[in-house]
């Protein structure tokens, strides 16, 4: 047992209406129904296997993104939150177990692949005040932009205000704190360049 130190003040529990109240401060009741509906009907479809799991993951989030473009393969298993701030092109692959949060805003380029346990994150708590527990500061925002042609690897993550470059590869377990270059592989904690892409000819690229 610890000997009592009478420097160190004791933190109460926060009650549960004040994370209530900062939340609906944060998200507001417009996206509320948005936030129900992806918790309840996406649990009952997150883990359907085959072909049907895929189109009903596509039926619904194609209702509460903010832009999809066209029907993303979304595995068993995904998690999506706070849908209403995510916008995505063409070609969107997501692989099991992987956490998308669109609170802050995500956008998501053509031809994105998403590999298994990886996450991207676009709010986090607030710990400015060492006076008021992280529980109690509520969140801050950050968009993360996602270019085209973008792999995520396993078990990586993107942090809120991260631009992933066009043509990045970001290896597995990479931790992604800064914005990347176009097509180049970055690896890491934090992240850093650890090698280069081959680039399409300037009138390849033109006629993609």
């Amino acid at each position: 047992m610890r000997p009592y130190n009478p420097s160190v003040t004791a933190v109460t529990a926060t009650p549960l209406r004040v994370l209530v109240r900062n939340y609906l401060r944060d998200v507001g009741p417009v996206h509320l129904l948005t936030v129900t509906v992806e918790t309840y009907v996406g649990t009952l479809i997150r883990s359907l296997p085959g072909p049907e799991g895929v189109v009903l993951r596509w039926g619904l989030y194609r209702l509460l993104f903010r832009r999809l473009a066209s029907m993303p393969y979304i595995y068993p298993g995904v998690w999506l939150s706070h849908t209403y701030g995510i916008s995505a092109g063409k070609g969107l692959a997501i692989n099991s177990g992987a956490f998308l949060y669109g609170r802050g805003g995500l956008e998501l380029g053509d031809d994105v692949l998403i590999g298994p346990n990886a996450a991207v994150i676009t709010s986090q708590h607030r710990f400015d005040d060492p006076r008021v527990p992280i529980v109690r500061q509520g969140h801050r925002t950050a968009p993360v932009t996602i270019g085209s042609d973008v792999w995520i690897g396993a078990n990586a993550i993107v942090l809120p205000g991260v631009q992933v470059a066009e043509g990045t590869v970001v290896s597995a377990g990479a931790v992604v704190t800064h914005d990347t270059e176009t097509y180049t592989i970055v690896g890491g904690v934090p992240a850093r360049t650890i090698g280069e892409r081959p680039r399409l000819p300037v009138a390849s690229a033109v006629t993609r």
